[in-house]
């Protein structure tokens, strides 16, 4: 089956002769009908379209000439602001709803007053999410929910998960397990556990790699983070909500 990206670079502009915005969309869901088209709006270059398209692997962004002469799969730069106007987009089209997010089911952590939050979906046996626990201890003034993610890849990591989550303290057996390499002594994994509805979670938010951070404003960061970049994040959540 061909991707996204090569039913755009091979047929859109063919397809978008002479097009506007309505025949955009409907040229786009036509070339790519497993996709559904989000929305089709204007850039700040004349004639040029922004397409939003949600597919099997997530969100996309492409954009398309009026005249459909023109394709563009990459990113649209706006070098006077020195602004990544697809990063930017893309990251409010990936963006959750931290509020709906089901809290219960991750190992709350917090330090300091715990007025700043951060969600983070971690695999046991995934090396970077171990190397991340030392950086969020680096964090003040925050409340991290961990929600324990076992991927497929490490066949281990369900029972691991499960045996802290079973524990009288979750959160130091999480650290015990994360930081010190040392797992419950004689502990269960039968109790009431979140680890499956973890993993629905995760799927239906799209998170296929771990550790992903979620923060209070919905942004996400894939994979590993020293503390300086999340302190910076977890401050412009804080300054956002000032304004």
């Amino acid at each position: 089956m061909k991707s996204l990206t090569a039913l755009f670079i091979a047929a859109l502009g063919m397809a978008l002769a002479h097009a506007g915005e309505k025949e955009v969309r409907q040229a786009v869901q036509a070339l790519a009908p497993e996709a559904k088209v989000i929305g089709v709006n204007r850039t700040p270059l004349p004639e040029l379209y922004e397409v939003v398209v949600d597919g099997p692997r997530g969100m996309a962004v492409v954009y398309a000439s009026g005249k459909g002469d023109f394709v563009l799969v990459g990113e649209l730069l706006d070098v006077k602001n020195r602004r990544n106007l697809t990063g930017e987009r893309m990251e409010r089209l990936n963006a959750v709803d931290f509020d709906s997010l089901p809290l219960n089911q991750a190992i709350k952590m917090v330090q300091g007053n715990g007025k700043r939050r951060l969600a983070v979906f971690s695999d046991p046996d995934c090396p970077y999410c171990r190397k991340l626990e030392p950086e969020l201890a680096k964090l003040n003034d925050v409340t991290i929910y961990i929600f324990p993610y076992p991927l497929p890849m490490h066949p281990d990591a369900g029972r691991k998960s499960k045996l802290v989550w079973c524990s009288k303290d979750r959160l130091q057996a999480w650290q015990d397990m994360m930081l010190r390499n040392r797992l419950p002594e004689g502990g269960r994994s039968d109790c009431d556990h979140p680890v499956d509805k973890n993993l629905a979670l995760g799927q239906r938010l799209r998170i296929d790699g771990t550790p992903a951070l979620i923060f209070g404003d919905g942004r996400r960061v894939p994979g590993y983070a020293e503390a300086e970049r999340i302190e910076q994040m977890l401050t412009s959540v804080q300054g956002a909500r000032r304004r």
